[in-house]
Order: structure tokens, then C-alpha cells, then sequence
């Protein structure tokens, strides 16, 4: 198996990147990803009275859409690392009137402060890949530990194949962590060596590059 590219860049580096770009990054980002993550949150399904958890909620549209789903009878709980896109996420959520049913956390997903069997979902879109590779099971190991039995993940990720898309992805990512954070890995084969039982897999392309979309359960 091909070897994922590192991350160079510190967590209070990423942190502080994340701060930085939370008040545009929905213009910059948000819509090539919106695609994806609209398919991953289809495929999670999530069900009203459920108990969901996103990591790396971002601005918070995968909150609401989910917050939406579970109604008012469930619940949703995010963690993110960055406080600026936690303000983000915080204020879209009290417009569209789901704060009774949403709680956003600013933290580590590496260490989830949240009790075991929780959740009925974990959610994660263009996130596990900012993982460095060896803390990618660790956050995996802890989504497998708050989820309930029977519970359900779904991963939308770049994926480490070979091809010349991503050789020229990876160099951008070698020569601009900061700016090209996400990396291509072997989501698949985590999730499987975290205990989880493949569900779904959808094979997509992002700008060339390959991105899939992997539920699996507990």
C-alpha cells in the first residue's frame, strides 16, 4: 500500500489557519465540497430522535442539515478544532432556530469528550484526511467507542490512488500545508482496522482527484 503524505503543520497551526479563513471559507470552499457532503449526509440517513455526531463541523451546514433530520426529539453534537468557525457554526444554527437540539464543542477529536455508546452516527466530511497518519486511528478507535452498537459511520474522503492528479496534489500539499491541507489516504482500510464493517462505498472525482463516500457500521 502506497504511503500517505505526511502533516507538517502543528495543531495550533492548523487551528490558527482555521481562524483565519472561517468567515470566507464557505466562499472559497464550501461549494466544491457541498456535492459530496450533501451525498455523505444521504447515505448516513440520519432519523428523527437519533443522536449524531459530526467532527470537523467546518461553518455548520452539515449541523443543520442534520439537526433538521434528527428533529427536535434528537440531537446533534459537533467538535471542531477552530473557535472562528465555531462562531460561524454557532450563529447559523441559532438563526435557524435548532440550538435547542444542537451542541458544538471546540476541541481535539483525537480525545472526544463524549461518554461511550452516545451516538447512533458519526459524521465526517473532507476532515479525517487532516489527521496526521498516525493519529487517523486513534480518531477513528474514538468514534468507534462513543458510537452505539449497531451504530453507523460515514466518511467523505480523498483517497490515495495513483495517478498523476494526485502526485500533483500531494507536491501542492509538501509545498503549502498550510494552504492544501487535505491529503489523499486509505480511508477504507482505516475504518476496517478500526473495527468497523463496510456498508456503502460511492467512488467519486473531485477536480480529478478521487473522493469517497464510506458508511460503515459497528
Amino acid at each position: 500500500m502506497s504511503t500517505v503524505a505526511p502533516v507538517v503543520r502543528s495543531k495550533d497551526e492548523a487551528k490558527a489557519s482555521y481562524n483565519r479563513m472561517s468567515r470566507w471559507y464557505d466562499r472559497v470552499a464550501g461549494n466544491s465540497e457541498k456535492k459530496y457532503r450533501d451525498i455523505g449526509l444521504e447515505k448516513l440517513n440520519a432519523q428523527p430522535g437519533e443522536h449524531i455526531l459530526e467532527i470537523g463541523y467546518g461553518t455548520g451546514h452539515c449541523v443543520q442539515a442534520l439537526a433538521t433530520a434528527v428533529t427536535s426529539s434528537g440531537q446533534v453534537c459537533g467538535i471542531d478544532i477552530s473557535e472562528g468557525m465555531n462562531q460561524i457554526a454557532q450563529a447559523r444554527i441559532e438563526k435557524a432556530g435548532l440550538s435547542e437540539n444542537v451542541d458544538l464543542h471546540v476541541g481535539d477529536a483525537s480525545t472526544l469528550p463524549f461518554s461511550p455508546e452516545s451516538f447512533d452516527g458519526v459524521f465526517m466530511s473532507f476532515t479525517l484526511e487532516l489527521f496526521d497518519t498516525p493519529e487517523i486511528p486513534q480518531v477513528l478507535q474514538q468514534c468507534y467507542t462513543v458510537l452505539r452498537p449497531g451504530g453507523r459511520i460515514a466518511v467523505v474522503s480523498l483517497i490515495k490512488k495513483p495517478g498523476k492528479a494526485v502526485a500533483i496534489y500531494e507536491w501542492f500539499h509538501k509545498k503549502m500545508p498550510t494552504a492544501v491541507d487535505c491529503r489523499p489516504i486509505h480511508a477504507q482500510s482505516d475504518i476496517v482496522t478500526a473495527g468497523f464493517t463496510l456498508q456503502n462505498v460511492s467512488a467519486l472525482s473531485m477536480w480529478g482527484l478521487p473522493v469517497e463516500i464510506i458508511v460503515a457500521s459497528k
